[in-house]
């Protein structure tokens, strides 16, 4: 499959809920439990802080939206947290494991560098092996687990914590 990687813009907010929707509707990947509007999405897409990094993945053959990557600063109530950011990876239900999210890494790893960061911390769901070992497979560790940490549908959910060290 021919992709692009490239920033998200505001107009991307339609193709970024066609992806995330589905995710989050299966009540299976993400800790993210309510579907987002075109409109809510295109708001956070201009707010987005200016240390952030949002890769959106584009099928050349039809500039479909088919992945996206969002990296933001961990905390902004201090300056001890600006070499760490959090990330989250998604990609359509039905384009998994075509590597699209090897490539989206690549070029939010580069990006993450050049604005300063030297760590990524994020959190996987503890009941989805396929994301964890796509995370391990760019170099993430597993460095703890928080039980019970997301609640969804009355149901408790684990989340494994991950980190990376950007190599310079």
């Amino acid at each position: 499959m021919e992709l692009s990687i490239r920033d998200v813009e505001p107009d991307d907010a339609e193709g970024i809920v066609r992806v995330l929707n589905p995710i989050i509707e299966t009540r299976r990947y993400t800790a993210l439990d309510t579907p987002v509007s075109i409109e809510a999405e295109r708001d956070y897409v201009i707010d987005f802080p200016e240390r952030g990094i949002w890769k959106v993945a584009v099928r050349q053959s039809d500039h479909r939206i088919v992945g996206f990557q969002v990296l933001e600063p961990y905390a902004s109530y201090t300056h001890a947290f600006d070499h760490v950011a959090t990330l989250g990876t998604y990609v359509d239900l039905d384009l998994r494991r075509q590597g699209i999210a090897r490539r989206l890494f690549a070029a939010t790893f580069d990006a993450a560098r050049q604005k300063g960061y030297e760590k990524i911390f994020t959190f996987v769901r503890a009941d989805n092996p396929a994301a964890l070992q796509t995370y391990l497979g760019q170099g993430f560790l597993v460095i703890g687990n928080a039980k019970r940490q997301a609640k969804i549908d009355g149901q408790y959910i684990d989340e494994i914590l991950i980190e990376k060290w950007l190599a310079p």
